[in-house]
């Protein structure tokens, strides 16, 4: 089951993510920018986004716990949040990952060209990539 985050899923979101303030993310949470996945009652993962200049959807985080990865629900929870950036109006969405990670690979297997990068001192390469949604 995929679905927005609400106030109770803040402390299994946040036993995770610590990539954002606790205030910042209960702020996610209430503008509804947190997808949260399960499968049985069980917490799988999370997706939050945000957007880039005030309106272009841009993935900040896609994390699945280790033991659904590499299962396709990485795929599902993206597929799950095109469509409502989609049935929003939104014609492309955003996102990034550090050349020296996998994820690359997964964004472009679903879709996602390269359309940028980041250089920041002592940072890999940040690769920008988007998406046409239909």
């Amino acid at each position: 089951m995929i679905r927005y985050a609400v106030k109770t899923d803040f402390e299994t979101v946040r036993k995770y993510d610590r990539h954002i303030s606790e205030t910042e993310l209960q702020n996610a949470i209430h503008a509804k920018r947190v997808l949260v996945m399960y499968r049985n009652d069980c917490f799988m993962g999370w997706l939050r986004f945000n957007l880039f200049w005030d309106e272009l959807p841009f993935m900040n985080m896609l994390y699945l716990l280790e033991e659904y990865r590499g299962q396709e629900y990485g795929g599902r929870l993206v597929d799950f949040w095109e469509k409502e950036m989609a049935d929003s109006g939104y014609k492309m969405v955003l996102t990034s990952t550090l050349s020296n990670e996998q994820a690359q690979f997964f964004y472009r297997k679903n879709g996602y060209v390269d359309c940028g990068s980041l250089l920041l001192p002592g940072e890999p390469l940040e690769i920008i990539l988007r998406k046409e949604l239909a």
